[in-house]
């Protein structure tokens, strides 16, 4: 972590949490965050991601910049691709304030947001506006007071598609009622040959992602994992928030949301290996929670992830975290004798399969 961000987290830890969230943002889209400018890379570090060509695997996570406010900013904070949203077919203001928790004691942080955002029709302009730079992708969900929820998937690829390079079906936030129910077999495997069939339709192809909660049990993972493959997912993101509370000490721990953060990092790769060895290595999966150093990126790659996403450890860490990440990698692999970090991958499978 640099000085410039060591003051800069002293002065946002001071006030309201989704306060300070407000103004990163504010102060990124105009330009007053310094960044690197260019993602790091390295032959070891290029990633061949559902098509898509990345610099370096380590991505920044959706619900940072929902709205796609900072993107030019973030693609030259050095990560390897973004993840913006989640976007909704129309704006909504989400949940009632307070809605954001830090729990410093734990390294982790407790939301319940519930998909406030702009709407899918400004977030597309934004994109559409961005400069060159890292594949950004959108994620996509549902209007709270929506009727026809799994139709509000394809509503968004309808309206913004076109201007994202990839799209992440979000069935698996725990703030939106009954969202997660859309996980179970049926209900999922409707609602993403929707959303491939809108895809399909837009000028270009964009891959097609699907984020999954950490709380699902080895039957419910094995139905995500056939719908996948039966459908045609270009992708796994493993995992969201989860509403497990198990060994917080924090005094906030007892708020209601999704916990993201350290506690999230041994529940989320475990669930990672699972849906690896499910899935035979055949669907790219990214792994995501919990990851704060280079070590907890190289586990989620040594449990089957092909790339790997943070937020919340930029919440602690500070943005040089993503290249800090990266540029250990690229050392690891080297030390290792690895020509790419896809060589990693899954290699860790059993050691995560049996951990508790």
């Amino acid at each position: 972590m640099t000085l410039i961000e060591r003051l800069g987290m002293q002065f946002l830890f001071r006030m309201d949490p989704e306060r300070a969230h407000d103004l990163s943002i504010s102060a990124l889209s105009k330009g007053l965050v310094p960044m690197p400018g260019q993602p790091v890379t390295s032959p070891r570090l290029k990633t061949r991601l559902a098509g898509m060509d990345l610099p370096n695997p380590v991505g920044l996570a959706a619900g940072y910049d929902k709205n796609a406010r900072a993107v030019n900013a973030l693609m030259g904070a050095g990560f390897g691709f973004i993840e913006c949203g989640a976007a909704t077919p129309r704006p909504q203001p989400g949940n009632p304030k307070p809605r954001l928790f830090r729990l410093t004691r734990n390294q982790a942080i407790i939301n319940r947001f519930g998909f406030n955002n702009d709407g899918a029709t400004i977030i597309a302009q934004r994109l559409a506006a961005r400069g060159p730079g890292v594949p950004v992708g959108l994620n996509i969900g549902a209007n709270k007071d929506s009727t026809d929820r799994a139709g509000d998937f394809a509503e968004v690829v309808r309206i913004a598609g076109e201007a994202a390079d990839f799209l992440t079906v979000n069935v698996s936030s725990p703030n939106t009622e009954k969202l997660r129910d859309l996980q179970g077999a049926e209900a999922l495997s409707a609602l993403l040959a929707n959303v491939i069939a809108a895809r399909d339709a837009l000028p270009l192809r964009r891959p097609v992602f699907v984020k999954i909660a950490p709380d699902l049990d080895d039957a419910a993972l094995a139905d995500i994992a056939n719908v996948a493959k039966t459908v045609g997912v270009d992708g796994i993101i493993a995992t969201n928030t989860t509403l497990s509370r198990d060994g917080l000490t924090d005094p906030q721990a007892t708020e209601a949301g999704g916990l993201s953060g350290r506690p999230l990092f041994k529940r989320s790769t475990r669930i990672l290996a699972r849906l690896y060895r499910m899935t035979g290595g055949h669907i790219p999966l990214i792994g995501v929670g919990g990851i704060g150093s280079v070590d907890d990126a190289w586990q989620k790659l040594r449990a089957g992830a092909s790339a790997v996403q943070i937020y919340s450890g930029i919440i602690y860490g500070g943005f040089s975290l993503a290249a800090e990440i990266a540029r250990g990698l690229d050392q690891r692999a080297e030390q290792h004798g690895l020509t790419s970090l896809s060589e990693l991958t899954g290699t860790g499978l059993d050691d995560w399969l049996e951990a508790k």
